[in-house]
């Protein structure tokens, strides 16, 4: 195993841009940049014998900083905060106090505002901690951040098993109480030709999802997922029951004891014979299949579409700041903020 920093010459604020690779003794090689804590690339082999890069980006950093990128808000391999998904009007009152913050879809606001966690510049503190292929990012939020109380302190730790496990390890801590919702908003594609991803086969194990107003922001309601299009409690093709020109953008609450590292998700595709894997200690898994993404000059000189990807995105409840009836999103300053996601590739046999 191995782990190497690269320098990309880019500088943002004053902060130099690096690019972390993580290698296993297998070939599996993950590249990370601490900007916005990206996942640039996610390598495996697949059951053919080919290495097979299946997370989408950009060749070059560059291509993260293109205005008509930024413009189409993808977010694509970012880590999103201080709250991800969205937060009804942008609003939100917490011990007393009334917090508006920016607007940034429609009426709502959504993963963190104009200038989220995804367009800041992590510091690398730690790599390869007690002989781990790993890296520990850190950045901190001052108060008054996009509008958010309290310095928030959060520490991302990325750990490359032997096993093809990508483990994303989160902690925060801050000074005032807070709401804090944190997630990692990968994209992949499992094919080795890439393209929609209707034919991927994927498994939610979640009976319920949440009622979303027609600014998809979740209302408070749970509704089971049974007899629905949304039913992917067992293995089926994600275009199967879909609305081929919508997809889906819906939040889907797990099964499971509050905290525990459970399986949330799988998905398999037929041609490269693997299987993507997502566990989480979190409630709920967000399910995208990136309806609005356009994306020009990506990997390879691609141009992505809508339908190229699927998002598994582990978090807790969106809006859960406005919905008292929904786990807790606020941080005290006498707590401790954590969260794991694993992505664990593999052979579907």
């Amino acid at each position: 195993m191995s782990v190497q920093q690269i320098p990309t010459g880019k500088i943002i604020d004053g902060e130099e841009v690096i690019a972390i690779e993580l290698t296993n003794s297998r070939g599996t090689y993950v590249k990370i940049f601490n900007y916005g804590a990206i996942i640039n690339k996610f390598i495996v082999e697949n059951a053919s014998g080919e290495k097979q890069d299946i997370v989408l980006g950009f060749d070059d950093f560059g291509g993260y900083l293109d205005p008509a990128y930024i413009a189409n808000g993808a977010y694509v391999g970012a880590v999103v905060g201080r709250y991800a998904n969205r937060i009804k009007d942008g609003q939100f009152t917490l011990e007393g106090k009334s917090y508006q913050l920016a607007k940034t879809t429609g009426t709502d606001t959504l993963h963190g505002g104009v200038v989220g966690f995804d367009k800041k510049v992590w510091e690398v503190i730690e790599v390869g901690e007690n002989n781990s292929n790993s890296v520990t990012l850190q950045y901190e939020s001052v108060a008054g951040e996009e509008n958010f109380p309290g310095n928030l302190l959060v520490e991302l730790t990325f750990e490359l098993t032997e096993n093809d496990e990508l483990i994303l390890s989160y902690e925060a801590e801050t000074d005032q109480a807070t709401p804090i919702n944190l997630t990692h908003h990968g994209y992949f594609n499992l094919s080795p030709a890439g393209g929609n991803v209707k034919d991927h086969q994927l498994q939610i194990f979640g009976s319920n999802f949440l009622e979303q107003d027609e600014n998809y922001c979740v209302t408070g309601k749970l509704i089971p997922v049974k007899d629905t299009p949304l039913d992917f409690t067992t293995l089926k093709p994600i275009g199967k029951d879909w609305d081929e020109g919508e997809g889906y953008d819906q939040t889907f609450v797990l099964d499971k004891t509050y905290g525990e590292l459970t399986l949330a998700s799988k998905v398999t595709e037929e041609h490269s014979g693997l299987m993507l894997s997502v566990y989480t200690t979190e409630p709920v898994a967000h399910l995208y299949t990136s309806k609005y993404l356009r994306v020009k000059h990506a990997k390879g000189g691609r141009e992505y579409t809508g339908f190229d990807a699927f998002c598994v995105e582990t978090q807790h409840h969106p809006n859960a700041i406005n919905i008292p009836g929904f786990p807790s999103t606020v941080l005290a300053p006498e707590d401790l903020y954590t969260q794991t996601t694993i992505y664990k590739v593999s052979l579907n046999k």
